[in-house]
């Protein structure tokens, strides 16, 4: 059975306003082959490039990520690209052996440059996983991602946003809330709950969306004497003793939060005049380390570290390796090496305390990346040398 339409258009024969229609129609065929059952494909030539002219890739339920694939083929376009999308082949149900062999990511064929991160079979379990887990659809995600561990900061953005788009049902594992724009650069929040294993769940599958940016806000025990309770702490780096990425990524790779998002959250801090720490985070997968200490201890003593949580390390491994900037923003809750450890008698006055503030620099910096960067910020530092084509804002 035949699938749907085929479209290839010219970027050297449009005018400067005829792209976003063009782009529309390439993706609009992607979208029509998703519903008639088919995987779609694009086929990219780039007559500029003498290494790699010509690029093929195949996509799932492309209409989640519309607005990211509208934006990197318009600057093809512009840029003289000839760009084809047609129907590549019937999509396989997810019970086919088949369906499940193609979502390793280890199997990658190195003799050519790959045109996306993802198979279509990983992109089409993802987005079914992303409505699962969050009770929300993968289309409502917004460009600028949020993940936190606590309802509070659910309430002081529905505080902030009391239109954004909510869970259908109750009960989602990880409940994601949407501010929605029309541009769809909003920005949503994700509740992933405590631990690494939940924060590698959330962004395994947030990757496919292709964010522009990703940003933990949890809370953190501070390390450090002069420390208080309500102080910020900035990651300049991470300890991993997380481990739930160790086999796919190495403890001997280094692991940064993006140095331009976290230029403006450095920017937010400081016009907040809030206090903060700029240091290393210790992400531990052990929520009662303090139980067995000394490995732990010296660990933090070690590396210097500044602040100790559960997801912040993972998440920035997993934004690494899908090449998505990332940073983390954390607030102190409780001095374990000072005598102030967390107790329910006292967490609800400094969340109630907190949760404000640490909500509106979080969307602070967001405004200022949306005004600096409004087609993504660039990644570089996380580029591979054979980087895929959209493996984020275009390096043409």
């Amino acid at each position: 059975m035949p699938g749907p339409a085929s479209v290839t258009v010219d970027g050297t024969a449009l005018g400067a306003d005829e792209v976003e229609k063009a782009t529309d129609a390439l993706v609009d065929v992607l979208v029509a082959a998703d519903e008639e059952g088919w995987y779609g494909a694009l086929v990219v030539k780039r007559p500029w490039s003498t290494h790699n002219p010509r690029l093929e890739g195949e996509f799932a339920r492309a209409g989640a990520i519309r607005r990211y694939l509208c934006r990197e083929l318009a600057a093809l376009l512009t840029a003289g690209a000839r760009i084809s999308a047609r129907a590549a082949r019937p999509q396989p149900p997810f019970d086919d052996p088949a369906f499940f062999a193609a979502l390793d990511e280890d199997r990658v064929d190195t003799r050519s440059k790959k045109l996306f991160l993802f198979s279509p079979e990983r992109m089409a379990i993802s987005i079914d996983r992303i409505a699962h887990y969050t009770g929300t659809p993968a289309s409502a995600f917004q460009r600028h991602v949020l993940f936190t561990n606590y309802a509070m900061h659910v309430e002081a953005f529905l505080d902030r946003f009391p239109d954004a788009d909510r869970p259908a049902r109750d009960g989602a594992q990880m409940p994601a809330y949407h501010h929605r724009t029309e541009a769809g650069d909003g920005v949503s929040l994700v509740n992933i709950g405590v631990g690494p294993a939940n924060a590698k769940t959330a962004t395994d599958h947030v990757a496919v969306l292709r964010p522009d940016t990703m940003i933990m806000i949890g809370h953190c025990g501070g390390l450090r004497n002069h420390q208080q309770k309500g102080d910020f702490v900035l990651a300049t780096g991470y300890q991993r003793a997380d481990h739930v990425l160790d086999e796919v990524l190495p403890l001997d790779v280094p692991v940064i939060p993006n140095h331009r998002l976290n230029s403006s959250l450095l920017d937010a801090l400081e016009r907040a005049g809030r206090p903060y720490r700029l240091g290393i985070v210790h992400t531990t997968d052990n929520r009662d380390w303090e139980f067995n200490q000394q490995s732990t201890l010296r660990a933090m003593q070690l590396s210097r570290s500044v602040a100790v949580d559960m997801e912040s390390a993972t998440i920035a491994a997993n934004g690494f390796r899908y090449r998505i900037p990332n940073a983390t923003l954390l607030c102190v809750s409780d001095k374990p090496l000072h005598g102030s450890p967390k107790l329910a008698a006292g967490a609800l006055e400094f969340y109630e305390a907190s949760k404000r503030h640490h909500l509106d620099i979080a969307l602070a910096a967001l405004d200022s990346v949306r005004r600096s960067h409004p087609e993504g910020l660039p990644n570089q530092e996380v580029r591979a040398v054979d980087e895929p084509l959209f493996g984020g804002p275009q390096d043409l």
